[in-house]
């Protein structure tokens, strides 16, 4: 899909209205974790250097439509001018006399943070009036808000048809990345998909089998499939009632030519916790008052296999129960292979959700990764193949 950047746009001396996610954790009223707002400041920078305006449009948990005082986005101020390399300002609210009273005021130079946009039942409604009063404040929109772009809102789909508009560089750089990983990869590509069931992931699985060379399957959800192939599972999370969809997405794998990698050996305990007694043993002989709590070494040698012959690599989920050791052995190997090819420029390697990056920063392998996506349900669903509207809307 064509879209437009930053760099397509003549932004100087006009007002921007900039979509920007910044609903980070807060404690207290303080903000304890501020990797969101970092991330919008290549944004911010680039607009002011092209002697744009920045006035920011976000949301903040989910007040549904009523305005809720410890919602507001007053709270991550501080978090915002301590990332931010010049003046912030915040309006009271986002549409308005007074909203656009402060945008009218800004300063060159200087940002404004609009209220929290979900305090008006017309942001998750995407209604075309709340929209346009959006709208009002500026003369740009650019949407830098990947992790919402799954999400057909007021601020993040109706009024891309009433500004001109474009990409922000977050924005920008998870659509290169997502684009390399699965649009027009290079091949070999190989998926790793874990986590605890295999229900919340089926039209992902049903997508990937299509499009990838290899889907190495781990986690909880391994254990459905295991099941799925006659395999006891003991007492291990598993779906029992999904064996039949592990049948069919099996079938649909073999029929596109997509080689499934399942564990071929087992780390079993009797109890979940860390460096609980276990054993290794092949994946058709867990005992009945057992749990598989990770794949094993003959395993970890297929995927490192798979790995060695791959170009692309998409990651969503652990192989193990990665929290606690020894039983975070798999996904550590794994990702730390992954982190040594990409720093060799032998991988291009794309991981998102929110277990994967835990589980990828245990390891000590993100900062390794091409593209780290912190967007959780629109990296999801793009992995789906499904059309998020707050992207499509920038392609109209």
């Amino acid at each position: 899909m064509a879209w437009k950047t930053l760099d397509d746009m003549d932004l100087s001396g006009k007002t921007c209205l900039v979509r920007v996610d910044i609903n980070v954790p807060v404690e207290d009223g303080h903000v304890t974790d501020a990797t969101r707002i970092e991330r919008i400041v290549p944004t911010v920078k680039a607009i002011l250097d092209q002697g744009g305006k920045p006035v920011l449009l976000a949301h903040f948990g989910r007040p549904k439509g009523q305005v809720v005082p410890d919602m507001s986005l007053r709270q991550v101020m501080p978090a915002l001018e301590a990332a931010l390399p010049c003046p912030v300002y915040f309006a009271t609210d986002c549409i308005g006399l007074k909203a656009k009273q402060a945008a009218s005021d800004l300063a060159p130079g200087s940002v404004l943070l609009l209220e929290n946009t979900r305090f008006h039942a017309g942001e998750e409604q995407n209604d075309p009036q709340f929209a346009a009063s959006l709208a009002a404040l500026g003369d740009v929109y650019v949407n830098d808000a990947f992790s919402a772009a799954h999400r057909a809102h007021a601020s993040t789909e109706a009024i891309a048809q009433l500004l001109p508009s474009c990409a922000g560089r977050l924005m920008e750089a998870e659509l290169k990345a997502l684009e390399a990983a699965l649009g027009a990869p290079e091949r070999p590509v190989v998926a790793v998909v874990g986590g605890a069931k295999v229900s919340t992931k089926l039209e992902l699985l049903g997508n990937l089998v299509t499009k990838v060379d290899t889907l190495v399957i781990g986690g909880g959800m391994a254990n459905t499939f295991l099941a799925a192939k006659g395999h006891s599972v003991g007492n291990s999370l598993a779906e029992r009632d999904m064996t039949g969809t592990a049948q069919e997405i099996m079938a649909s794998a073999r029929e596109a030519g997509c080689r499934i990698i399942l564990p071929v050996d087992i780390v079993v305990a009797r109890e979940f916790a860390a460096n609980a007694a276990h054993e290794v043993l092949d994946a058709e002989f867990c005992p009945d008052d057992a749990m598989i709590l990770d794949a094993g070494p003959k395993t970890v040698a297929a995927v490192a296999a798979a790995f060695d012959e791959a170009r692309t690599l998409i990651w969503n989920g652990p192989l193990g129960a990665f929290e606690i050791t020894p039983f975070d052995a798999a996904t550590n190997a794994a990702a730390q292979q992954a982190a040594e090819m990409t720093r060799e420029g032998r991988l291009i390697s794309v991981a998102g959700g929110g277990d994967t990056v835990a589980a990828l920063n245990k390891a000590g392998a993100a900062e390794d990764f091409t593209y780290i996506s912190t967007a959780g349900g629109a990296f999801l669903e793009w992995m789906e193949g499904k059309t998020l509207p707050g992207v499509a809307a920038l392609g109209a």
